[in-house]
């Protein structure tokens, strides 16, 4: 099933749109929550989300961030924006 280019070029703003919120609320939790526990990273995180308008993220993508917030340090956190 071939996909029409323009039905991406329609999608691409509301995709950018929530990888911007989902990039903003880990930015924030991060700032925030380095190293903590992560159940509380978790729920700050999903709190973050939720306040970004992307709580529709899937909980892979929860769980993996909130166990990288947690387990290292804010000065060696990998960039997700790389």
């Amino acid at each position: 099933m071939a996909t029409d280019p323009s039905e991406y070029e329609k999608a691409m703003p509301a995709v950018a749109a929530s990888l911007a919120a989902f990039e903003r609320a880990v930015d924030q939790t991060r700032a925030s929550h380095s190293g903590q526990p992560h159940a509380e990273v978790r729920q700050v995180l999903v709190d973050a989300l939720e306040r970004e308008g992307a709580q529709h993220v899937i909980p892979q993508a929860v769980e993996e961030m909130a166990r990288r917030i947690s387990e290292a340090p804010a000065s060696s956190l990998p960039d997700i924006h790389t």
